[in-house]
């Protein structure tokens, strides 16, 4: 009883260790390590270790440490779900293009995360959820566990914002000619006006008197 004892206390220091640092290898959050003890985790993630597609892009250290929980929910005597919660935060610094021009923008992100991670299916037909799911974001997990990976992937992606603009005055792309006009003036003619337009210009100055 007592070399078991020591076996466990050591597999569940080595679970730590594995939970803690940057190992390379993306972390796997088990339902059967939770079962025994929270998962710690404090993550450096070289850019290029996880993908955020083609419009993002990582440029220094990804760096996340938090808490994963199991939370048990008894429905009934016979039923139980086990939840996930993982909570945290994250930084890092990405680039993205500029919406108007193109170019390059250095956005620095700094992001706080509670979420809820529920078995998938275990929601379905329910219209009411529990008090602990409403406190936290929620989404879903398959299987024996999730990847720390895909969290970090779907909180930068929800960070991040829609569109960057380099700075305010950014005059954006020649129509035309595709010219940045911030760097150069292109000599593209500007379009003649539509006589359509005119005529309904004609009307509502008129109506406006």
């Amino acid at each position: 009883m007592l070399n078991f004892c020591l076996e466990m206390n050591l597999h569940l220091r080595a679970c730590c260790a594995k939970a803690s640092g940057s190992s390379g290898v993306p972390m796997f959050i088990q339902i059967q390590q939770l079962e025994v003890h929270p998962i710690d985790f404090d993550e450096k993630l070289d850019p290029g270790q996880i993908d955020f597609g083609a419009e993002l892009q990582q440029t220094g250290d990804l760096r996340a440490t938090g808490r994963a929980q199991l939370i048990e929910e008894h429905h009934g005597k016979h039923l139980t779900i086990q939840d996930i919660r993982v909570n945290g935060e994250l930084a890092a610094t990405f680039q993205m293009a500029c919406a108007r021009c193109l170019e390059a923008v250095s956005q620095k992100l700094a992001h706080k995360f509670d979420l809820l991670y529920r078995p998938l299916g275990a929601d379905a037909g329910k219209e009411e959820l529990s008090v602990t799911a409403v406190e936290a974001e929620i989404s879903y997990y398959e299987g024996d566990g999730l990847l720390l990976e895909d969290v970090l992937r779907e909180q930068v992606l929800l960070a991040v914002p829609l569109k960057a603009i380099c700075r305010e005055d950014c005059k954006g792309l020649c129509p035309h000619c595709g010219k940045n006009l911030n760097l150069t003036q292109c000599s593209c003619e500007e379009p003649l006006e539509d006589p359509r337009w005119s005529a309904l210009k004609e009307i509502r100055s008129k109506l406006e008197q």
